[in-house]
């Protein structure tokens, strides 16, 4: 288990050019410029924000949680980490973060997931899989579910066990808790707000959270 990092950041929300809630199991999809600041924060706490990147001008090219992985030398993301794309480039970095860890490894939840997870009854409750796909179309994109691939899980806690396995245990978020991103190039960030009722990512309770932008700095 890695030491939880916090560290604030000096922006104000007052001077936001831009925030919106992202009501219990809603998605977004929505243009982040280079420079611009990107805040996600966790309104009432443990709540899972399922998040992806694409490259604005060149879709094939996306969020990659390998090769940010290996590049980082560690499995939970903070501040500091750079968000790396399947080409190896730096798609934003982690500029202030007030949780102190963020999964990238559990995945999003799905029809099949949920199934064989908890029930074959739970499958055909509401998941970040199909939130994501209804976005992607809905942005008007040409995305399909083929361009879908590992995505990060803000303030969701999922330990590694001694025999290598993953745990969905209790968040280590609370109620405010945020993490900023400072993007490096234009992407399109994708969100699912978590609507997962059968594990303790989220207390058993999806919450709202709020995306925040502020514009890049002179």
């Amino acid at each position: 288990m890695s030491t939880l990092n916090y560290v604030e950041s000096p922006l104000s929300e007052a001077d936001a050019a831009f925030s919106q809630v992202i009501p219990a199991g809603d998605g977004w999809i929505h243009k982040i410029a280079a420079g611009e600041t990107l805040r996600i924060t966790d309104l009432e706490g443990n709540q899972a924000a399922d998040t992806f990147f694409f490259d604005a001008t060149d879709l094939e090219e996306r969020y990659d949680a390998q090769v940010t992985i290996r590049e980082q030398g560690g499995i939970y993301l903070t501040t500091g980490t750079a968000l790396l794309s399947n080409l190896g480039n730096t798609m934003l970095t982690i500029t202030a973060d007030t949780c102190g860890r963020h999964d990238t490894l559990g995945g999003a939840c799905a029809a099949e997931s949920n199934m064989v997870r908890y029930a074959l009854a739970k499958r055909f409750m509401h998941n970040c899989r199909d939130s994501f796909l209804l976005q992607m179309v809905l942005s008007g994109l040409p995305l399909t579910k083929r361009d879908l691939a590992h995505n990060i899980n803000f303030f969701m806690n999922v330990p590694v066990t001694a025999d290598g396995g993953l745990m969905f245990a209790d968040g280590v978020s609370e109620a405010g808790k945020y993490v900023e991103m400072l993007a490096e190039r234009d992407v399109h960030c994708l969100i699912s707000n978590c609507p997962q009722l059968n594990n303790p990512c989220n207390a058993y309770n999806p919450t709202p959270i709020r995306v925040t932008i502020w514009e890049a700095r002179p």
